[in-house]
This record gives structure tokens, C-alpha cells and sequence, in this order.
């Protein structure tokens, strides 16, 4: 049986085995006798929870406490102008590994007009048989395939990862709330594969006063082993490395607590960049870094509503998670590929993360289904710096099933507008804490479908200053977008959306393998209703 306290224990080792002078072993070349794998990549996509554009001190970030990330960015390609495919995690997980917009792959709400909508417990559905996921289409490569950290597409057996082409799993359905008193809701379960090991402040603790929890150690330890034996095996793989510990409650192990500048949030962040420093290490270590391609990314931005103690920072750009303004959207990203991709590039191309699935495929030498609309693009000329390039495609702001602006070029046209209901503002829920810009942050949502609110990115990052409806420029930019929000419109079948229904008798009450542990808890009577979804 799994050992939850040898893994444990495990994990603190893990904690003294990176030294400065590690460090700089990243930045030299590896004397690892090489495993060609040219053929296959190795993949490994890494996605932060709630980390916004602005913890990264590459990007701007005043403490300067990830010096692994920042040496990262400065041996690959960093990506200023990269976005997610909705500001809440659930939608941009699924966007990202079915490379569609969650009004086409189903994880969106229709239960109220722009409201975004994620996969708490109570859920009932989850990702839909019918979308083909990134894992399932690499098996035709014989890659082997693992999630670490937060799946968040449902809880659900039949949503599993599992289920889902993943061959390995180490973490949990849900986000780490919590505790809760078992009896009214019960403690998330952390899944080894297909049965769960424990609950979340039960076996895995969280200490909620302190913040601290091994977590993060543990989710190193796990990506760190399966990187190992994969290539022991010499088998081409898979990593979604998918840590939660900047989403609040934030949290981060002993060793970290009480470093940072940044408070509690910036303990975490230092922790996730000591441990991408470490993966990238055990590749050079290996002799595999050629033959790896690492991605890094985050969900969606800063939760702001959590700061100030527990929220990152979204640079210069408004507002932050939930809202589709800049800071809600807008995500550091790190693309990292010795030998291929060249060092210290900054690529302005306007990429998203649905483009993580088209592109990962064509390292991988697949091709994308091709019975289904998608709407990520393949990157690849543009990392490896290819004369062709995207030009200037469009990125899509959406909030459940609404498109709320559009971004071409340096230029982004606000269709809709909100921030959050004036009734949840009221009760202390603010998205945009201290820039309120009026009538651009509303507390009522605002059609501006006639007459577009556009603002210049390049110029006006933070979308302060609206450009005047009566100027050249603006009837110039609006010719030019209006066709293509009416082509995207026009052509959109949406799929059938899968976040409406909650029921209390879905939750994690029993999942498989708690009689094993004895922490089965007693299901109740179904109850379904619709769900309430304020933002």
C-alpha cells in the first residue's frame, strides 16, 4: 500500500538536495551522456494556480524571488503577450488540453447570462465524453502520460484522469478548501492513480493559521519520479506538473515559510520556483534536456479578491481572476526547449493557452482531430523561429457562454463589460481592488455590442483610456475586428454545457479506495438543483 508518510518524508528530503551551485548547473551544459529521443519529445507543461503576469521577476516582479524562472526564461522564449481561455480554472484547464474554447468543449454555465463557472464538489457533470483530451491522442506516439497536482474537470469517476488517457495521477479532483466538518461536506480525497490515499487536512495536512503544508514537495517528488523512470524506461512522456499553492488558501512547506518579501503568497511562489528549478535540473541531470520541451504557465491571474496576504500581482494590467480585463487573462508563460528553441528570445505573437494542444501535438509528430473546430494554433514555427508566423490572429475573452471582447493586434474592443454584481462588491468580493475605472469595471453588466469600447494594449496596458468613439482610429481598428467577431459568432456551435447541475450526493463522500482506508462517509439522498453562479 502507498505509504503517505515515507512520501512525506520523501519530500522534505527533496528540499536539501538543491544548492546554488545546482543552480548554476542549469546554465551549463550537462556532461550526462544524451538519450536521443529527437523523434519524440518529451513534453512537460507546467500550470500555476492563480499566479498572476506579475510574480515573475523577469516580468517586472520588484522582490526579484525567482531567479529559477527567470534563469528559465533567459535560456527559452518568454511570451508577454499570452492569455487563457477563461479567468477561472476550470474552463482554461479544459481549453488547454482540448485546444477549445469551453463554450465549444461544454464547461461553461448557462444558468445566467456571463457568469463563470468551475467544478466545486457539488458538481454534477464534468469534462464530456465527447471531447478528446491531449493524452489520449499521444498514446498513438506511446507516450506515457501523467497529471501531478489540481484536475479540477470533475470528480466524478467517469471524469477521472484515468478516464481521460492520463496512465498516472498524484493529487486531487478539487481545490484544497477546507477542513470542513465531514458530516455537512467532506475533506477533499488525494488520488495515487485511481484510488484515493487520503483527504486534504486529514492525512495531507494544511495548517490554515501557519500555511503550512508539504504539498508542493511531494507534487516535485512525484513529477521528479515519473521524469526518472520514463526515461530509464526510454519511453517519450507526458508531465502536467498542475501544483496549487498559489491559489488560496495559499500555503507552502516549512524551509519557505516566512522567506519572501511578498508574505505568505510570496513563500509559495519561491517554493513553485524552487521546483521548476529542480525539474529542470533532473533533465540536464538525466541528459534529456534536448529532448524535453517545458512549458510554463498559470490557470488565470491573481485572484485579487484574496490579497492582500494571499494574492499575486498582474503587473500593470486591470483587474484580475474572474474578470476577462487584462489582469484576468493575461498569463506569464515560459516556453523552454535546449538546442531548438533559441535562448533569451522575447516573443510578442499573440498565443493562448489552447495552443499548448496543437502544438504539443506537432512536436509529437500527430495531427489534430479533424472532426471538430479548434481553436488553439501549432506555436511551432514560432518557437523554433521559423520565417512563419501567426500574424495577427484574434484572442477571444469569454465569461461562461458571453464574448466579452477581442483582442487583434495591440488593439482589444470590450463588447460587454463587468467586474462583479454591486451586491457582491457590497459583501467584500472586489476583482479589482483599487482600479475601478468608470464605465469599464461595472458592477452591472454593460452591452457595449454598437458601440465598442476599444483601448490601444501597447500604449495603455491598463485599460484606462478608452479611444474616442469619433476618432479616425477608432472607426479604422473597429473595420477591421468588427468581421471577425461576426465570422467567430456566425460559424461558433457550442457544445452542451456541463456546469449547471449541483447535488449534494455527488460530493466526495466515497471515493474509490476509501474502504481500503476506512474513510468512507455516508452518502446522502440526492438533491439536485440548479447551480448559483454569482460571478
Amino acid at each position: 500500500m502507498y505509504n503517505v508518510a515515507a512520501h512525506m518524508t520523501a519530500a522534505m528530503r527533496v528540499m536539501s538536495s538543491l544548492t546554488l551551485t545546482l543552480f548554476f548547473s542549469i546554465i551549463c551544459c550537462s556532461l550526462t551522456e544524451k538519450l536521443s529521443n529527437a523523434s519524440s519529445p518529451n513534453i512537460i507543461i507546467m500550470l500555476m494556480d492563480d499566479m498572476g503576469w506579475g510574480d515573475l521577476g523577469v516580468l517586472g516582479q520588484p522582490s526579484k524571488e525567482t531567479p529559477y524562472l527567470d534563469a528559465m526564461a533567459a535560456q527559452g522564449m518568454l511570451f508577454p503577450n499570452f492569455y487563457t481561455a477563461n479567468p477561472l480554472c476550470s474552463p482554461s484547464r479544459a481549453a488547454l488540453l482540448t485546444g477549445r474554447l469551453p463554450v465549444r468543449n461544454g464547461f461553461y454555465t448557462t444558468n445566467g447570462h456571463a457568469r463563470n463557472a468551475y467544478t466545486p464538489q457539488e458538481i454534477v457533470g464534468g469534462i464530456s465524453k465527447d471531447e478528446i483530451l491531449l493524452p489520449q491522442i499521444m498514446k498513438k506516439k506511446g507516450y506515457v502520460s501523467k497529471i501531478v497536482g489540481k484536475w479540477h474537470l470533475g470528480h466524478r469517476p467517469q471524469y477521472l484522469p484515468l478516464k481521460n488517457g492520463f496512465d498516472e495521477w498524484f493529487g486531487a479532483p478539487d481545490c484544497h478548501f477546507g477542513p470542513y466538518n465531514s458530516s455537512i461536506r467532506p475533506n477533499i480525497p488525494v488520488y495515487n492513480n485511481s484510488e484515493m490515499l487520503g483527504r486534504y487536512y486529514e492525512e495531507f495536512k494544511i495548517d490554515r493559521k501557519t500555511g503550512e503544508s508539504n504539498l508542493t514537495q511531494m507534487y516535485l517528488l512525484e513529477g521528479v519520479d515519473f521524469i526518472r523512470r520514463q526515461t530509464e524506461a526510454q519511453r517519450p512522456f507526458f508531465l502536467y506538473w498542475a501544483p496549487d499553492a498559489t491559489h488560496a488558501p495559499v500555503y507552502a512547506s516549512k524551509p519557505f515559510l516566512g522567506q519572501s518579501q511578498r508574505g505568505r503568497y510570496g513563500d509559495a511562489v519561491m517554493e513553485l520556483d524552487y521546483s521548476v528549478g529542480h525539474i529542470l535540473l533532473w533533465l540536464k541531470r538525466l541528459g534529456i534536456e534536448n529532448d524535453t520541451f517545458v512549458f510554463f504557465t498559470s490557470d488565470n491571474g491573481a485572484a485579487l479578491t484574496s490579497g492582500p496576504n494571499e494574492a499575486g500581482s498582474n503587473g500593470p494590467f486591470l483587474c484580475g481572476k474572474e474578470t476577462t480585463f487584462e489582469g484576468g487573462m493575461r498569463e506569464p508563460a515560459i516556453a523552454w526547449w535546449p538546442g531548438h528553441i533559441k535562448a533569451g528570445t522575447v516573443n510578442f505573437q499573440l498565443a493562448s493557452v489552447m495552443d499548448l494542444f496543437p502544438t504539443s501535438l506537432a512536436l509529437a509528430g500527430l495531427s489534430p482531430p479533424d472532426d471538430r473546430a479548434l481553436d488553439g494554433l501549432d506555436l511551432t514555427p514560432v518557437l523554433l523561429n521559423h520565417p512563419h508566423k501567426q500574424g495577427n490572429r484574434p484572442i477571444f475573452y469569454y465569461r461562461g457562454n458571453e464574448l466579452m471582447a477581442v483582442r487583434i493586434g495591440q488593439y482589444k474592443a470590450h463588447y460587454w463589460t463587468w467586474s462583479n454584481s454591486l451586491e457582491e462588491f457590497n459583501k467584500g468580493i472586489n476583482f479589482c481592488p483599487g482600479e475601478e475605472v468608470p464605465g469599464v469595471t461595472t458592477h452591472d453588466q454593460k452591452e457595449h455590442t454598437l458601440q465598442p469600447i476599444l483601448f490601444h494594449l501597447g500604449r495603455d496596458p491598463g485599460e484606462k483610456f478608452p479611444i474616442s468613439v469619433s476618432s479616425h482610429e477608432y472607426q479604422k481598428v473597429l473595420s477591421r475586428i468588427s468581421p471577425v467577431v461576426e465570422q467567430h459568432k456566425s460559424t461558433l456551435v457550442p457544445g452542451v454545457p456541463q456546469l449547471n447541475m449541483c447535488d449534494v450526493a455527488v460530493m466526495n463522500w466515497a471515493p474509490a479506495g476509501c474502504e481500503k482506508l476506512g474513510k468512507c462517509l455516508n452518502v446522502p439522498k440526492s438533491q439536485p438543483w440548479k447551480c448559483d453562479w454569482p460571478h
